[in-house]
């Protein structure tokens, strides 16, 4: 991680009034999407889906009609805090949202699904790595990563790459960090040369 979880919490909330307006990109809205969808798919309605680094809920609160249960974990409370204001404003009973890091989430209940969105590509290769067998110990028979991501060569002229901030892995690396944690990686979307989902279940 290029900056400390204090640093980017910060960072986070300093923006978070305006993050979705600023996450307006066909290749964000793409991945979102993707996310959503994969999800959905591996849901059913008695399960509960774990949205780590949450951010202001886009993911979560879309699954939050799929699920007995939505949980969202994120180091900004700002961004968390737009996140129940949109959970409030429609009427969702079912989400919360609290404090949680990726490596560390402070959560001990059931996962069915587990979901990430742009978000694990702030940790290095190696805290990756720790953050894939943390979410494997919670016991998700899916894992949906969608998120900065190289398939080629890195671009930091791209505007999904901030050397500065980001430390986005290669899929190969990620690809190998599923499988080392027990998962069998089940479908891989590219939406652009820096922008992909992996979808991973339990194996066996």
């Amino acid at each position: 991680m290029k900056r400390t979880v204090e640093e980017h919490a910060a960072r986070f909330d300093e923006y978070a009034g305006d993050y979705d307006e600023g996450q307006n990109s066909d290749e964000y809205e793409a991945c979102a999407s993707l996310v959503i969808d994969h999800a959905r798919d591996a849901l059913s309605p008695d399960g509960t889906v774990l949205d780590l680094g949450c951010g202001t809920g886009a993911i979560g609160l879309a699954l939050a009609g799929d699920a007995a249960r939505v949980v969202g974990r994120d180091i900004s409370e700002g961004m968390m805090n737009q996140a129940r204001a949109k959970a409030e404003e429609a009427g969702l009973t079912n989400v919360e949202f609290g404090y949680g890091e990726f490596r560390d989430p402070d959560y001990d209940g059931p996962a069915d699904v587990v979901v990430s969105n742009f978000a694990m590509h702030h940790l290095s290769d190696d805290e990756k790595r720790e953050a894939i067998e943390v979410i494997a110990g919670l016991g998700p028979h899916t894992f949906v990563l969608g998120d900065v991501m190289l398939f080629g060569e890195a671009d930091p002229s791209e505007p999904f790459y901030s050397p500065e901030v980001d430390d986005p892995a290669t899929v190969g690396v990620l690809a190998d960090a599923l499988t080392d944690a027990g998962f069998v990686l089940t479908a891989v979307e590219m939406v652009h040369e820096q922008v992909g989902v992996l979808v991973a279940e339990r194996a066996g």
